[in-house]
């Protein structure tokens, strides 16, 4: 048991209470002490409402399964379905008028279409490497990935392959093609690019093999830089993404360019949440103290990390502003960073790092709230060269809100932080991640209670779907997971989002934004796939890599945003009740179909658990059951041990099969995993292993844990871990 400081009422974790003391709050204008003691206030003035929402999340789910049970087997009665849903308040009555009026919102958020990273922020390492995501080198990205077919001797090497580079370039140079097209001719007959007077101000002159050209649209060139008297970068822009081409003929690549061009680099990650919740394993105030602390020096722009990189200490710190010449002469500085949100954690986790006066842990969301805000003081009041918002406001993301009622209570605290900090109204912001069922099929009533506020909606397939399956537990077993990727509902669910989001205003205020392209390796397919993100109206979408987000961000330069969300606007919403039909088997499956599912569902569980559990890593690339690595976080979890149980209610699987697989599946992920000097097998011994028996309860409790969600089984066994 760690040491408490008591605090009126409250008793703090010794180790937070120092981080608080000694790191946050000096520099913020708010003494320590009144924190803990805003802490106690809002706890004991909003922690019994915030019992009964939870309360009523179980009485409404129990009322569901109970319907279920009542109407047995057979195809669903849509008609009837809505209307018990109604009866019991879990769909509410439609609002007309609800209105997004956010405002100091900056543009990364408002304005600009582009990738996001999500990132863990208990790793200094990797939040720095995705705040500093802001550009990258298209020329890396499809030199070291898959974008780039490595036939007829362009393959990957450790030296540099000629041919392989001649194909990026080419790549390269059709998409500024598309981006930033020539007035005439293309920019692989370019074999001069110069700056020349004109009315006062410098003009772009490009030659080309055919003579003198320009771009098809001038406004598009916006900036450059000079080195001794040498031309070294141009700066252009189209749908509001920079674009950089650096030159310098005497560099490797550049040599090779009649133009001199070494490199293309694109603005990429606009936009990185910091994860407080799904991508970190935190399970006690020590862990709780990693976050903060990462999320300050964010905050502050001094986090730091130092790492062996190859046999040489890298220091690492976050990149600043870029700074270029406009055409007149005048100075233009651009951001170098991401813009950062911070994602806060849902309203059914508590936390022992604060206990009440009578030693119970209190709601986890409200210390997050609290305590992310006031490290966020010190870029709000900060004058120093690294800043995040430029126009004062702090962004979180709340996650596993169920309905209009939960964002209210969130808009609630907020307020309450706000006040405790002193700062003005709704200047926190906040992202409503539309993963569970309930504020779907009520999203413009949960728009309603945070409309000064919302800066952000997205879907995701696997908290969704896990939702949908634990909340239909009773209707009967589901469709394997990748047919429930074909059901309508999902679809008509992705749809609803960006209808919802188009009809109430949020574009110009804020994000609409879609899931994970979870194949980091897999980045040809991923050009293919996730272009379907901005056609879809979404104006960001997440990437699991920095590599990732300048392929994605070639995207946002083909489609236009804007545009598509235009014409969006008039198609008929999508259907409620598509959204409200559960992806339920409609057909026998083989034995065979069985197993393989089974087999796939808990090698995924087990690869993920086991590095949970076991190394308290909650965000990585983890192997599938073919050997893809896949980027993965608890979501992971949550779908698939929810489809285990349900196939387990429904007597598809059986208890003895389901060990069985899981104790295969243990010998399977111990393998992948053997190189891994930090790894704690699980199959030499099944019965001590708290990785395997973690996942084990995941599934066998599946029906009974709050709507399906892993942390209670995933907290108490990495504690249990950390003991041992």
């Amino acid at each position: 048991m760690s040491e408490r400081i008591p605090v009126g009422t409250l008793q703090v974790d010794s180790e937070l209470y120092a981080l608080v003391r000694d790191e946050i709050s000096p520099g913020t204008g708010v003494e320590a002490e009144n924190i803990w003691l805003g802490l106690q206030a809002i706890v004991e003035e909003l922690g019994p409402h915030h019992r009964a929402l939870l309360d009523r999340r179980e009485d409404m789910q129990q009322q569901i399964d109970q319907w279920h049970r009542q109407q047995g087997s057979g195809p669903l009665d849509g008609a009837a379905y809505r209307q018990f849903l109604r009866e019991i308040g879990y769909l509410e009555e439609e609002v007309e008028g609800v209105v997004v009026t956010t405002e100091n919102v900056d543009r990364e958020v408002a304005q600009v279409a582009g990738p996001q990273l999500v990132v863990p922020v208990d790793n200094a390492r990797y939040c720095l490497n995705a705040a500093n995501a802001r550009w990258g080198s298209l020329y890396d990205a499809l030199y070291g990935t898959d974008a780039i077919d490595e036939s007829d001797g362009a393959e990957r090497s450790v030296a540099y392959n000629p041919h392989r580079g001649a194909r990026v370039v080419a790549s390269a140079n059709a998409f500024l093609d598309g981006a930033v097209p020539l007035s005439a001719g293309c920019y692989d007959q370019i074999i001069g690019l110069s700056l020349v007077e004109s009315d006062g101000q410098k003009a772009l002159c490009i030659e080309t093999e055919d003579g003198e050209t320009g771009l098809r649209d001038p406004s598009q060139w916006v900036g450059y830089k000079e080195e001794d008297g040498q031309l070294r970068s141009l700066l252009l822009i189209n749908n509001g993404l920079h674009i950089e081409i650096l030159i310098d003929g005497d560099d490797a690549i550049g040599r090779t360019h009649p133009a001199g061009i070494k490199d293309v680099v694109l603005e990429a990650a606009i936009t990185t949440i910091q994860d407080c919740e799904d991508s970190v394993s935190a399970v006690d105030a020590a862990d709780k103290v990693r976050v903060y602390r990462n999320w300050c020096g964010l905050m502050k722009g001094d986090l730091q990390a130092r790492f062996d990189k190859g046999g040489t200490e890298v220091a690492r710190s976050l990149n600043a502003d870029r700074t270029y010449c406009d055409p007149t002469g005048a100075a233009l500085v651009v951001p170098g960073r991401s813009l950062l949100l911070v994602r806060n954690v849902g309203i059914h986790m508590y936390t022992d790092a604060v206990l009440t006066g009578d030693g119970q842990p209190i709601p986890e969301g409200f210390l997050d709230a609290l305590i992310t805000s006031l490290a966020a003081l010190h870029d709000l009041r900060g004058d120093g060269a690294i800043k995040n918002s430029r126009t004062g406001s702090v962004y979180i993301v709340k996650p596993k809100m169920h309905g209009p009622d939960e964002v209210a209570a969130t808009v609630a605290l907020f307020a309450r932080v706000e006040d405790i900090l002193g700062l003005e109204r709704n200047t926190l912001k906040i992202g409503i991640m539309d993963e569970e069922r309930r504020t779907t099929v009520n999203l413009t009533r949960a728009i309603a209670q945070a409309s000064e506020r919302l800066i952000f909606i997205n879907t995701g397939f696997l908290d969704r779907t896990g939702d949908e399956i634990h909340t239909s537990m009773e209707a009967g077993p589901m469709l394997p997971k990748g047919q429930i990727k074909e059901q309508r509902w999902l679809q008509a669910y992705e749809d609803w989002n960006v209808d919802t989001g188009i009809a109430t205003g949020l574009v110009g205020r804020g994000q609409i934004g879609k899931g994970m392209w979870a194949m980091p390796d897999a980045m040809r397919d991923m050009l293919q796939a996730k272009i379907g993100h901005p056609q879809a109206g979404a104006s960001t979408a997440w990437v699991p890599s920095p590599t990732a987000a300048v392929l994605h961000a070639m995207h946002y330069h083909s489609v236009s945003v804007a545009q598509r969300q235009q014409d969006l606007a008039a198609r008929e919403r999508a259907s409620l009740e598509d959204i409200l039909t559960p992806p339920l088997l409609d057909r026998t499956l083989s034995a065979e179909e069985i197993q393989g599912e089974l087999d796939n569902n808990a090698q995924g569980i087990l690869g993920y658990v086991s590095r949970w559990v076991g190394q308290g890593i909650g965000c990585s690339k983890v192997p599938d059951i073919h050997d893809v690595g896949l980027m993965e976080d608890r979501a992971t979890l949550r779908i698939s041990s929810q489809h285990i149980a349900n196939w387990l209610h429904h007597g598809l699987v059986d208890e003895a099969q389901v060990r069985s697989t899981f104790a295969r599946m243990a010998e399977v992920v111990d393998r992948q995993n053997a190189g891994d000097s930090g790894y704690r097998p699980m199959a030499v011994d099944l019965a001590t292993s708290t990785g395997f028996q973690a996942a084990l309860d995941l599934v066998f409790n599946g029906r009974a844990e709050p709507n399906g969600y892993t942390e209670n089984v995933l907290h108490a066994r990495r504690r249990q871990a950390k003991t041992a």
